[in-house]
């Protein structure tokens, strides 16, 4: 038998000459897609690359080289069946051809449509970087805002993906369906009542801003740094270092307080020094702190030292300043500054503080005890602390 005959040999519809091609095609478009790709990524590269805002060719190349392969090697698998004698375009499958040809046929249309999704949400990715370097100023309302948008164009790339699914694979009138879930949307708002108003929650967290990545909030009984804002959720860093999610309904119905926002960082306590304190002592001491506060330099100048409170046990003076800054451990370490002088001073007075664990019984004599005075609650709610 000759080359010739060999070449001619036809069978399952086509000769030996059309499957070889059919093959070269396959292995050609194997072989040479990564080099392909990274041609056809160069050339897009040069028209987007006075936009880019430093994203480098090589950032470009890691975004849309491997979806840009794919597609490259499905579209050899279509130029390869088009050499061959079998149907390729959903127009020439009819309902009496194998079950076997339509699946195939179906999946191969599946998998070209989520790579030509894939290459669009990898074109998102690049957008977002070049935003990101453009957001340089403000970074803060950039890891808030990109990585919402984001996700909201996957989301909406992958819809209209499935609906082109739908439509040119399953011969779905996509039109009608989009009509019938008009019909059926009270019944799926119901269903899906607590995620669509999380959905709504998010675009009113967006809109409004009460807070963005970075703060640090107080929302209920949970109090943490906000990571991440996303569609459903907002996820927190809590001082305990754990990692809290909370509904983002929850995130605007609740009272929210945002500490990132407070100018100064509150200190206030009742200094009690013992009943033999004299009148002078007293004057020395109060002149002293606020001389002490007042001129530390990150304290603002509306500190109080007030004699407030002389009783049975102690005389009492009202000690109320604000730390200029948002550092937690900075205000530690000037609350803890200013306390040590107040120690000095108090010293260096000649006086003493009351001791506070000492208990007292009640005038009706039953017995019962009060609390320290370093426990008992102050007009404005917050503790008395003794020092």
């Amino acid at each position: 038998m000759t080359l010739t005959e060999i070449l001619h040999y036809r069978f399952l519809g086509n000769d030996v000459q059309t499957y070889l091609i059919a093959l070269g095609i396959l292995l050609f478009g194997l072989l040479f897609k990564n080099l392909m790709s990274r041609l056809l990524t160069k050339l897009l590269y040069r028209f987007v690359r006075g936009k880019s805002e430093g994203v480098t060719e090589d950032q470009f190349h890691a975004l849309l080289i491997q979806p840009v392969s794919l597609v490259i090697f499905f579209i050899s698998i279509y130029l390869a069946f088009q050499v061959l004698d079998i149907p390729v375009r959903s127009a020439e499958l009819a309902r009496s051809d194998p079950w076997y040809e339509v699946a195939i046929f179906r999946l191969y249309q599946i998998c070209i449509i989520t790579s030509i999704a894939w290459i669009i949400t990898r074109f998102i990715d690049f957008f977002v970087l070049v935003f990101l370097r453009r957001a340089e100023a403000s970074p803060r309302v950039a890891n808030q805002l990109v990585p919402f948008a984001r996700d909201l164009l996957k989301f909406l790339v992958g819809a209209v993906a499935f609906l082109i699914i739908l439509g040119k694979t399953f011969g779905v009138d996509v039109t009608a369906l989009i009509g019938g879930l008009g019909i059926g949307g009270l019944a799926v708002a119901f269903a899906a009542k607590e995620s669509l108003e999380n959905l709504l929650a998010s675009f009113t967290i967006f809109l409004d801003r009460p807070f963005i990545v970075g703060d640090l909030v107080s929302v209920g009984d949970i109090t943490g740094t906000i990571e991440q804002i996303g569609f459903r959720s907002t996820r927190l860093r809590t001082v305990e270092k754990s990692y809290v999610t909370v509904p983002n309904k929850s995130m605007i119905d609740k009272p929210l307080d945002n500490l990132s926002l407070r100018t100064a960082r509150r200190v206030f306590f009742m200094m009690s020094l013992q009943q033999g304190t004299s009148n002078d002592q007293l004057h020395s001491i109060v002149n002293q702190a606020f001389e002490a506060i007042n001129t530390h330099p990150l304290i603002q100048p509306d500190a109080q030292v007030k004699f407030t409170s002389l009783t049975s046990n102690s005389k009492d003076i009202r000690i109320q300043y604000y730390v200029a800054t948002d550092s937690y451990d900075e205000y530690l370490n000037v609350m803890e500054e200013i306390n040590f002088k107040l120690v000095e001073i108090v010293e260096r007075n000649d006086s003493a503080f009351v001791d506070t664990t000492r208990l007292t019984t009640t005038a009706s004599g039953s017995g019962s005890k009060a609390l320290p005075r370093s426990l008992q609650p102050n007009p404005d709610g917050s503790s008395v602390a003794s020092s």
